[in-house]
């Protein structure tokens, strides 16, 4: 059986700048000077994961690799490029993604698992352990908008820790929090790590904790491929790039 998850070859995204916009009088009047800059974020990105792999993405900030986690769950289209995830659901642990401000964290547990596709009755069920395990106590109750980094990430991580998806995307959410909810965490990603039949794709500045969870280290420089290969190696690489 093929064991390949996930398949990206040749991904492109691109954005446009959206300071310095010119005032309402000035846009019927003249063009913004440049209004075709484009801000190339990921070029040309291609890599496969395999079924029960833990793929870790390092690179300095602003290297594309939020942005990239972002199409590859579907919330950014790829200006080029093709993402195969061979039937596979996904879901994505990133702070404030896909949360409605508005609607309290309860809501937002019902909608979040409905937007992967589970039944309302089913997120009802699971609600239970995902608000226990967030612990952010009579906030779960109050609209997202008044939580802090800090409970907007302990809800993210709740959520898509304690639903079943084939593969899972984490953005730095591990590196959020009290040092306690930290390693209660770290215990928790270990345990589904161990399920093999799931595939992680991590991104973070932690390296210890790439180091000693990921199988491979892609490491993503100005949107490209830098290197990709052995987790050791590839970090004390990056990390030497970074010392120079």
């Amino acid at each position: 059986m093929d064991d390949i998850s996930m398949k990206v070859e040749n991904l492109c995204i691109d954005y446009r700048p959206l300071k310095n916009l010119p005032s309402i009088k000035k846009v019927f009047h003249e063009l913004p000077k440049d209004k075709n800059k484009v801000i190339h974020a990921v070029k040309n990105v291609s890599f496969e994961t395999k079924r029960g792999e833990i793929l870790g993405i390092i690179g300095k900030n602003g290297s594309g690799k939020s942005t990239m986690l972002k199409a590859l769950a579907g919330i950014f289209r790829p200006d080029e490029g093709n993402i195969d995830l061979r039937g596979n659901s996904i879901s994505l642990m990133s702070i404030g993604v896909g949360f409605n401000e508005d609607s309290t964290g309860r809501k937002n547990i019902i909608l979040s698992g409905m937007l992967l596709g589970f039944t309302e009755e089913e997120m009802i069920e699971k609600s239970k352990d995902i608000i226990e395990f967030a612990e952010i106590g009579d906030f779960i109750d109050m609209p997202v908008r008044t939580y802090s980094s800090g409970m907007h990430s302990k809800l993210a991580f709740a959520i898509t820790a304690n639903l079943d998806t084939d593969i899972m995307l984490v953005d730095e959410v591990l590196a959020v929090g009290d040092e306690r909810f930290r390693q209660k965490s770290l215990e928790k990603m270990k345990t589904l790590i161990t399920d093999k039949n799931r595939t992680v794709i991590m991104v973070s500045h932690e390296m210890n904790t790439m180091a000693e969870l990921c199988d491979r280290i892609l490491w993503i420089n100005d949107g490209e491929v830098k290197e990709i290969g052995d987790t050791q190696k590839v970090i004390d690489d990056y990390i030497a790039f970074m010392n120079l």
